[in-house]
């Protein structure tokens, strides 16, 4: 690829995010305002420092009058975009590349989706028009075609794949349950989750991400700016954006065992920022966890198992919180919740507390107290198998040498 990337060249200096859940007292205006104010007062600023701000939201707001209205912005540039459940990131992406390009000193990006309010269940959305060869199957429909396909492949029998994918669910609502921004904040038993009602093929109830409102939001500066502000900024060290060719479902060599985008945009952002050994040298990752099969062939695509061994590293505790790497520590979209156009924000607000060292003592990486490592990963996909589009981002605790 040919992405030169702007790796140390910009830094977060503040963050904020709302708790995740059903805000049924509270609207799109007002869960921008809390995060907002989060990152501002986080980085000790007001909202008249900020030069321009990226709002992201895929249905709870048109233009940038979603952002400018509630906030009261005085005459600056809001730039409102959408790329699927990879908008938040999107917004960041594009917020970063300002600041490097020195058209501006200081920036915002800004995640926000209010579901509760769309009428959107997860299991029914409105296409936008085609030509009338797309498949009509809900998300879960599509996305449960990774689970026979991995298991055939690679020889995994039905009552282990469903131990694998019951576990990832297990380990998500484990940690969301630590984690008091959450929207699912319980344990929930292997029992419970293996017997939970079917969804679509293998998929349950425990295998789907939730439905869920929130936002979460970001400030970006130079890197020469950094100290003015703070001492334990979280330095980016990569981004990288890919959209495929959509043509997976009618591609008669592709398996369903494999995103060709997230394998793309990954390599792009290890080139990015000099990573050799992922699993090595990340502390943690965040990655998107619509639902559970997706996690797992994720783990393999993201470089953090070989082909056909990541269901293995799973039920091994690889993945756990206090394991080798830590996937998904603050729930994941499966517990923490998946507000489309906040969530590739609230992970690397989870980065933002995971590599500063202020995530609670009870939920924070042992590999980074103990072990030293200083980056981690965020992760975003958004459409389906085969027809996706795909983001990935390495952010650090300190500016390379």
């Amino acid at each position: 690829m040919a992405s030169k990337g702007i790796r140390d060249r910009v830094a977060i200096i503040g963050m904020g995010c709302t708790q995740f859940g059903e805000h049924w007292d509270k609207g799109v205006d007002d869960l921008v305002i809390d995060s907002s104010q989060e990152a501002l007062a986080s980085a000790n600023l007001k909202l008249d420092d900020i030069d321009a701000f990226w709002l992201g939201t895929m249905g709870s707001g048109i233009s940038g009058l979603t952002l400018s209205r509630p906030l009261k912005i005085d005459y600056k540039p809001v730039t409102r975009l959408e790329n699927m459940c990879a908008t938040g990131s999107e917004a960041f992406r594009n917020a970063c590349y300002a600041v490097a390009s020195g058209a501006y000193d200081t920036v915002m990006a800004v995640g926000v989706e209010k579901l509760k309010d769309s009428g959107f269940s997860g299991l029914t959305g409105a296409a936008p028009p085609n030509d009338g060869t797309a498949a009509g199957l809900t998300a879960p429909a599509m996305f449960s075609l990774l689970a026979p396909a991995y298991a055939k492949k690679y020889g995994v029998d039905d009552a282990e794949m469903k131990d694998v994918l019951t576990r990832i669910a297990w380990k998500n609502h484990k940690n969301g349950a630590l984690n008091p921004r959450a929207q699912f904040r319980k344990e929930v038993s292997k029992e419970t989750i293996c017997n939970s009602p079917l969804i679509a093929g293998p998929l349950g109830i425990f295998d789907c991400s939730g439905v869920s409102d929130g936002s979460a939001a970001a400030i970006i500066v130079r890197a020469e700016d950094v100290p003015k502000y703070t001492d334990k900024a979280l330095w980016v060290k990569a981004l990288s954006f890919v959209a495929g060719p959509a043509a997976g479902p009618i591609d008669p060599d592709y398996d369903y065992t494999s995103f060709t985008e997230v394998v793309r945009s990954a390599a792009d952002a290890y080139q990015q920022a000099g990573i050799e050994d992922p699993r090595a040298e990340l502390a943690m990752a965040e990655v998107h966890d619509c639902f559970t099969p997706t996690e797992l062939v994720l783990m393999e695509d993201l470089g953090f198992a070989e082909r056909g061994f990541a269901w293995k590293e799973v039920l091994a505790g690889t993945y756990d919180l206090d394991g080798e790497l830590a996937v998904n520590p603050d729930g994941g979209l499966k517990s923490f919740g998946h507000p489309i156009g906040a969530s590739g924000l609230r992970m690397l607000f989870e980065c933002w507390l995971q590599l500063r060292q202020e995530a609670p003592p009870e939920r924070q990486i042992k590999s980074v107290t103990e072990g030293g490592r200083k980056l981690g990963l965020t992760h975003n996909l958004g459409g389906a198998p085969g027809e996706c589009v795909s983001f990935v981002s390495v952010v650090g605790s300190e500016p390379s040498a």
